[in-house]
């Protein structure tokens, strides 16, 4: 199992760090390092804290990236995420940390991120993200997560 021994979380108990800061996000081999190809990850419940009143906010992530040396294991990535939700900060520093510590641990070939929040205050506010341009020849789904319309 070459490239997955020093790996805490996959295959063993896990809680749920009480903090970002806690949380340990894991990498793997990249099993095809020399192929361009688009990850991507959603969640659609992820939730975070309003820094100044505490109330919860909710989003949809949609985080695509291409890979280099590295893939982000999966496990990591959702309990990573899930410490969120008593976190306090703004929507666009919460959608710019997650982007920032997946292009840490990975240092990927390109990474893009929306963070599609839900109203708060009647109005929704939605944070884009990508470290530069894609690279050629690689197909990049549209994220397609549809803007907020309410009860319409």
């Amino acid at each position: 199992m070459t490239g997955y021994e020093g790996l805490t979380q996959l295959g063993r108990p896990s809680t749920i760090p009480a903090s970002p800061a806690e949380a340990v996000l894991e990498r793997v081999p990249n099993p095809e390092p020399g192929l361009a190809y688009v990850v991507r990850f959603v969640c659609p419940e992820f939730t975070s804290l309003c820094p100044l009143t505490g109330q919860p906010d909710f989003a949809h992530l949609v985080l695509d990236y291409i890979p280099d040396a590295w893939i982000v294991e999966s496990k990591s990535l959702k309990l990573f995420l899930a410490s969120f939700r008593n976190h306090g900060a703004f929507h666009e520093a919460c959608t710019l940390m997650v982007a920032r510590r997946v292009v840490d641990l990975l240092a990927p070939r390109w990474l893009r991120i929306g963070g599609y929040w839900y109203p708060r205050g009647g109005m929704p506010i939605d944070v884009f993200w990508q470290t530069g341009a894609p690279p050629e020849g690689v197909w990049i789904p549209p994220q397609e997560v549809a803007p907020y319309r309410g009860r319409g």
